[in-house]
């Protein structure tokens, strides 16, 4: 049975406890939250027992969830880190670039096994690409959202880009060549809206457009490779691949079009999207990387490598954020 300790039970916290809850081997032992009437409500609807000492938790854990604001990530980490626990962190790392190098240090000399919480990678609509190819040569993404205030302690870029950047970084496997960015602050001192494109080494380039002032939601990645495109619809757990068809390609829908060179075929699939609650199975995949020894879906290094992206985005942007009075 594998014991875990909640730290924050905030909005999103009690997302994981829905979810833990429905894991099998996993015991709750309780949660640490310093906000008294968070705990209150989820001591009375889960009973679970609220700890307040941090580190009598972790103690008692084999594993904890930190679900804090991203400024408390390093501290709760480094204590259980420290202490020969196993981490499951939501994004990013932390919340300096100093502090998550020093959480990647810290791994490597523990033997812990860390997962950072991309929970996109394991986004049905995601998923159901497991099984193609991706040699992507340009990709466009929008992601847009409804302001939140819940989350605003860090710019748009760390917030809902940072997503986009890991799931590139994880299908391109290359170096990032150059970046450039600019930003617009409308509700907050940070970017709320940004605009981005990524050069790779390899050729590759991604533009990635990130909003949290908009009207409409959209969770939006196109990928553009020589033999296809492919459209993930995050948000709809919807997946498309238009292709030249192969005769290995059955059940799809298929059309011609007359070309310069001749006629061609064209294929139009719906990889099958598996029914899958992504929070839940990131953090399964965590629990079974724990219990057999092996690698984290999301490592620590992952997540150094998408917010090493972001904070050099920050910093094109820097001062030339525009804000509104």
């Amino acid at each position: 049975m594998l014991k875990i300790g909640i730290f924050g039970v905030g909005h999103l916290g009690k997302f994981h406890l829905n979810n833990w809850k429905e894991i099998s081997d996993v015991e709750i032992l309780g949660f640490y939250d310093p906000n008294d009437d968070a705990a209150a409500e989820v001591s009375e609807k889960y009973q679970l027992p609220r700890f307040l000492d941090p580190d009598a938790l972790i103690d008692a854990s084999d594993a904890i969830d930190v679900i804090t604001p991203t400024n408390y990530h390093f501290e709760v980490c480094e204590k259980a880190i420290k202490k020969g626990k196993h981490v499951f962190v939501e994004k990013p790392l932390a919340h300096t670039m100093e502090e998550a190098r020093q959480l990647v240090k810290l791994t490597a000399e523990s033997g812990v096994k860390v997962q950072v919480g991309h929970v996109e990678r394991f986004n049905p609509a995601f998923l159901a690409l497991k099984d193609v190819q991706l040699q992507p040569m340009f990709i466009e993404v929008h992601r847009l959202a409804q302001f939140n205030p819940r989350g605003t302690e860090v710019s748009v870029i760390l917030d809902l880009m940072i997503h986009d950047i890991d799931i590139i970084l994880s299908i391109v496997k290359s170096d990032v060549k150059s970046i450039s960015a600019s930003g617009v602050g409308v509700m907050t001192e940070t970017p709320d809206i940004a605009n981005v494109r990524i050069e790779f080494h390899n050729g590759c380039v991604a533009n990635l457009t990130s909003s949290r002032i908009s009207m409409k939601k959209m969770r939006k990645m196109r990928i553009f490779q020589k033999d296809a495109y492919i459209g993930v619809d995050f948000l709809n757990k919807k997946t498309e691949i238009i292709k030249l068809k192969e005769p290995r390609d059955s059940n799809v829908f298929a059309f011609d079009i007359e070309t310069p060179t001749g006629k061609k075929t064209i294929a139009v699939a719906n990889p099958a999207v598996p029914e899958v609650n992504a929070i839940k199975k990131e953090l399964e995949e965590f629990a079974d990387a724990v219990r057999n020894n092996t690698r984290t879906i999301v490592s620590e290094m992952d997540g150094l490598m998408a917010m090493d992206v972001a904070h050099k985005i920050l910093s094109k942007i820097g001062h030339n954020v525009i804000t509104h009075p």
